[in-house]
């Protein structure tokens, strides 16, 4: 059984007027709550036994609400992490910690999803070729197959003959790759004592990317390229851009 944990404890600011009062993963997209579509490609796991989304004091009652409105077939926890403020926040590494140690979880498989994520990605079979690499985690990669476009995110060399990651690179001005990583973690059970080892010696608690490199130097870390669509939510721009198509595509169907 696996556990999924959706990080959606930021306060992206850079979406305001809209996330001033309104959790960024809960703005509708085409009439629906954003994190609804991630529980649609969760749907399709078969073993999940719970799925938890952390946020912070300033919006987990909107996340209560939402959660009595929705019905899905594995328990659905909203845990606040006590921040209040984009000051005070524990970063997605801080909250994924905080999480494991509120529902004592230390023996069973991860997926730690970006809650400002859309995708149509087949989480399914990503997991199927993820569990593959065990003991190793694995992290999602999309090709945005644009050198301008790739300066925005944290991007992957990946070997050619496994998956290995061979470079994690934090939004380079000059990179050599379109391979981004898409906010999509693997982390079996035997890497969940690394996450408090690399918080105990003081590492960076808030972009995933940080532990995913420390993870690549330590042990090893697989990418999985992955198919179908995919949105950043990072703007203002990008959510009308997402929201359009969602849209057109529910208008044609």
């Amino acid at each position: 059984m696996i556990k999924i944990i959706l990080l959606c404890a930021g306060y992206a600011t850079r979406l305001y007027p809209l996330t001033m009062n309104q959790p960024k993963p809960l703005l509708p997209i085409a009439g629906r709550p954003m994190l609804e579509y991630v529980l649609d490609q969760v749907k399709m796991i078969d073993d999940v036994a719970a799925v938890y989304a952390v946020t912070n004091r300033k919006f987990s009652g909107h996340f209560k609400a939402w959660a009595r409105k929705v019905s899905y077939p594995w328990p659905l926890g909203i845990i606040d992490d006590q921040t209040t403020s984009n000051e005070d926040r524990l970063g997605a590494i801080g909250d994924l910690h905080y999480v494991l140690k509120m529902k004592n979880i230390a023996e069973e498989d991860i997926v730690a999803i970006s809650g400002d994520n859309l995708f149509d990605f087949d989480l399914k079979s990503f997991i199927t070729k993820a569990r593959l690499k065990r003991p190793h985690a694995v992290i999602a990669a999309f090709d945005v197959k644009n050198l301008e476009l790739a300066k925005q995110y944290g991007l992957l060399r990946l070997d050619d003959k496994d998956g290995r990651v061979i470079e994690f690179l934090e939004k380079p001005e000059n990179p050599t790759t379109t391979i981004a990583s898409c906010g999509i973690y693997w982390l079996p059970r035997e890497t969940l004592v690394l996450l408090d080892r690399y918080l105990k010696d003081g590492h960076n608690a808030d972009q995933p990317g940080h532990y995913m490199r420390w993870l690549a130097q330590q042990k090893a870390l697989y990418g999985v390229p992955l198919q179908g669509r995919w949105f950043d939510i990072g703007d203002l721009n990008s959510y009308k851009e997402a929201d359009a198509l969602h849209l057109r595509m529910q208008e044609k169907s």
